[in-house]
């Protein structure tokens, strides 16, 4: 048979769209549109495959193809699941989980009507800034402070309000690249300010900064070096001698902190700058994250000088980059709870400053239960590992943690793909052939549904995988 011949053969294999759906029970199982859109995608690779000259699978196939991608469709894309990665800020899987009082707080504010930007005392209209804006400011010391989207937004509103056409003088080894391609030298041309480079990758000192100053330079620029670390033969130039030089030249000197731990932290002996102690040096701005080590919502803050975050809120980006009511509500509880004395409350510090006695606890108690209800050919193991901060925070510093190790019984890539597959997925580690969980990342309250998820996902697993031995190699 020739090629023309197998690829019409093909096409006449494929069932018609009215017999595929007589496959389905009435009424149907997710909403016609979902139906239809699934369709639609199966049919489409089918025709694909069969001009190629493969011929289609049976109606009661296709329709099982069909069902299976329309439950995908009808779910949120949107979805909760349980992180037991054992890192606690995962950029991936949302970075910060937030604590129920925060949640009520937003669904407060967001079921109804709000004073976003409404003044009670004059009855007029008011301003997003003015609800969070002044507890910043008593947090950090600053003179002012306002709320954007995300850092990188207030980076780039800072550069385009302060310095458009003008030098922005910065360190190499600081010109930092972070998730998604997204790099320091990219957002400056975008604002329109003039990159000037200076010193080396591994060495920059104060008068590399001093030689490039001139009459067009609009601002100095320093960037922490939040998602990795630089050893060896180094030299950077301090926060404090930098606001030094850029004050004795009436320029304004500016940190991207991107994490900002609020007060001085200590981890595994490394310390990360806080926001408190960059303002404390005088510096005019500084720019940090509110879903990182400050453990609340994706916000952007900015702490410094009134005059100059007067201007960054006249400018027309700031409109662009506004920060909406949820975000200010979850935000406004965080904030609140730093000042009283209770930032424990956050989910972020109760993971981090979790006991490794609490841990071998909690993972103990799962693992009993999990061998109760597993095969024996499943072997539950308890190990030592590391969880880590993620997020771009504090790279290299590790938290000492216990893991459950499970193996054996079927194939490893099977199973965790069901586990990701499951109502509430589950993402795990996958490390020398094991399943690895970390309960660090993992709320008490959501130990149940992990452990009935991590027996539903091996019932699911095709038997073809399955061996008495163990593994299907």
């Amino acid at each position: 048979m020739n090629n023309i011949d197998s690829t019409a053969t093909a096409f006449d294999s494929i069932p018609a769209v009215h017999k595929i759906w007589q496959e389905f029970s009435h009424p149907w199982p997710v909403p016609k549109v979902w139906i239809e859109w699934a369709t639609r995608d199966i049919l489409d690779n089918v025709r694909q495959a069969a001009k190629k000259g493969t011929v289609a699978p049976n109606a009661g196939a296709l329709a099982k193809a069909i069902l299976e991608r329309a439950q995908d469709l009808a779910r949120p894309h949107l979805r909760p699941l349980l992180n037991a990665t054992g890192v606690i800020i995962h950029t991936n899987l949302g970075r910060a989980p937030l604590a129920n009082e925060i949640l009520d707080q937003v669904n407060t504010v967001a079921a109804g009507y709000s004073t976003l930007e409404y003044d009670l005392e004059r009855g007029t209209r008011g301003s997003r800034h003015d609800h969070v804006s002044q507890l910043v400011e008593v947090l950090t010391g600053a003179e002012a402070a306002m709320v954007v989207n995300n850092n990188a937004a207030a980076v780039l509103l800072a550069l385009s309000a302060l310095a458009k056409d003008r030098e922005v003088i910065v360190s190499r080894g600081e010109l930092v690249e972070i998730g998604g391609s997204f790099r320091i030298p990219e957002v400056m041309a975008l604002s329109g300010a003039k990159l000037r480079e200076v010193g080396a990758t591994n060495k920059t000192h104060l008068r590399d900064y001093s030689a490039a100053i001139s009459e067009n330079t609009g601002l100095l620029l320093k960037v922490h070096q939040s998602n990795f670390r630089v050893i060896g033969f180094t030299q950077a130039v301090s926060t404090a001698e930098l606001v030094a030089l850029g004050h004795g030249h009436r320029i304004p000197v500016m940190e991207d902190l991107g994490s900002g731990v609020v007060f001085p932290f200590t981890l595994d002996g490394i310390e990360e700058p806080s926001v408190k102690g960059v303002v404390s040096t005088g510096i005019d701005l500084v720019t940090f994250s509110g879903d990182k080590l400050l453990g609340g919502p994706q916000a952007g803050l900015v702490a410094g000088r009134r005059e100059l975050i007067d201007a960054m809120k006249r400018y027309p980006l700031a409109r662009a980059v506004r920060v909406d009511k949820m975000t200010l509500a979850a935000l406004e509880v965080v904030v609140r709870w730093y000042l009283e004395g209770e930032a424990g409350r956050l989910p972020l510090w109760r993971m981090i400053h979790m006991s490794l006695e609490e841990l071998e606890v909690r993972t103990q108690s799962v693992a009993t239960r999990l061998r109760s209800q597993l095969p024996a050919t499943v072997s539950v193991a308890i190990g030592d590992e590391s969880s880590e901060i993620g997020g771009g925070s504090m790279p290299g510093c590790r938290l000492p943690t216990k893991v459950l190790r499970l193996k054996g019984g079927a194939r490893i890539e099977e199973w965790e793909r069901q586990l990701r597959r499951s109502d509430v997925p589950v993402v795990c580690r996958v490390q020398r052939g094991e399943l690895i969980f970390d309960l660090r990342t993992i709320f008490p309250s959501q130990e149940t549904l992990l452990i009935d998820t991590i027996v539903e996902a091996f019932g699911l697993i095709p038997q073809a995988t399955i061996t008495e031995r163990g593994f299907e190699s």
